[in-house]
């Protein structure tokens, strides 16, 4: 039953699974500084979803936050005693960099005068963050690798604006009820029969019930792990593809993504929705798989499989899988 899962994992579902990107985070130096804001336009209103960039001389001292609802960005864990420079962009704004900021221990720096001019060559009405959100989904939904298997879960823009609770239960029924899911769920059905696990009864009562329980594996960790607690923790279930820097950094960022995802608010947090929803929805499988596939150790190794097959799938992702995946319409 174990291996069934692990290849459920790898050939369809951990590509259209929630997996998230995000930069290993370094280990704090005593006395960080940080800073914080607002982004607003020459009017002085908020820009909800802004993007603020954090650099430094440093190729390695790279920082990045999104302005939530009110305009308000903050930044932590910066060092002190070295020059940054903020850069706060939106569309539809022209850009902002700050002068040269030197920080010292302990200190948190508010930027004022954070004022962005409409650019001459966007349209004067700049679109909510909600609207925008909805444009990447649509053109998520149109991903799929070979021009078949579903590929929802990854976001190609550079600088993605959160998702709201609604497009993320949008892009999780969007993946659960995808043909291809189902043909995938007959086919594992169809090796489970023969291989006789999960321990139902033969015939075609026993295929409709292996089917079933194959589907319940995908769609219930798709909605969990990418849904509902992506929802109720306020996280990104998407997986950031990196595409630039050196091998060793898109090697890290990958591997990293099952265990460090991106908040609604722009920060690296522990990905509590991925590793939740693994383990979640092992855990139903004591509902409806026969006794004797059931146990704590079964749920375990069921999560530590899943957890493996996310960082492969992230791997192909970050190296194989973008130049076979058909891409929709890109707002940004």
């Amino acid at each position: 039953m174990m291996r069934i899962r692990q290849y459920l994992c790898i050939f369809v579902f951990c590509l259209s699974a929630v997996s998230v990107s995000g930069q290993l985070i370094s280990a704090p130096e005593p006395q960080p500084a940080s800073i914080d804001g607002f982004a607003t336009d020459s009017d002085g209103d908020a820009i909800p979803g802004a993007t603020v960039s954090v650099d430094s001389t440093s190729p390695s001292e790279h920082h990045k936050a999104v302005a939530d609802q009110t305009g308000y960005f903050t930044l932590n864990g910066l060092h002190p005693s070295v020059s940054y420079y903020i850069t706060v962009s939106a569309k539809g704004f022209a850009g902002w960099t700050s002068p040269a900021v030197v920080l010292t221990p302990g200190q948190n720096e508010e930027i004022t005068g954070i004022k962005l001019t409409v650019s001459s060559v966007q349209s004067v009405n700049a679109a909510l963050p909600e609207e925008i959100a909805l444009e990447e989904v649509k053109a998520e939904e149109q991903q799929r690798v070979l021009g078949v298997i579903p590929n929802f879960y990854v976001t190609y823009d550079a600088h993605p604006v959160p998702l709201t609770t609604k497009l993320k239960y949008q892009l999780a029924f969007k993946t659960s009820t995808d043909a291809v899911v189902f043909a995938t769920a007959g086919f594992l059905a169809g090796i489970n029969q023969a291989a006789d696990t999960p321990a139902y009864v033969e015939g075609a009562k026993g295929y409709g019930q292996r089917f079933g329980a194959a589907y319940a594996d995908a769609a219930s960790d798709i909605m969990i792990g990418g849904a509902i607690l992506p929802s109720l923790l306020h996280q990104d279930p998407r997986y950031f593809y990196q595409g630039t820097g050196t091998r060793r950094s898109r090697v890290i960022h990958a591997l990293s993504s099952p265990f460090i995802t991106r908040g609604d608010n722009g920060s690296q947090e522990f990905n509590y929705s991925s590793i939740g929803g693994d383990l979640a929805s092992a855990a139903l499988t004591n509902v409806y798989y026969p006794p004797s596939d059931r146990g704590a150790g079964l749920i375990f190794s069921s999560v530590a499989l899943s957890t493996g097959g996310r960082m492969i799938n992230a791997l192909a992702q970050e190296f194989i899988l973008s130049k076979f995946t058909s891409r929709g319409k890109n707002p940004n």
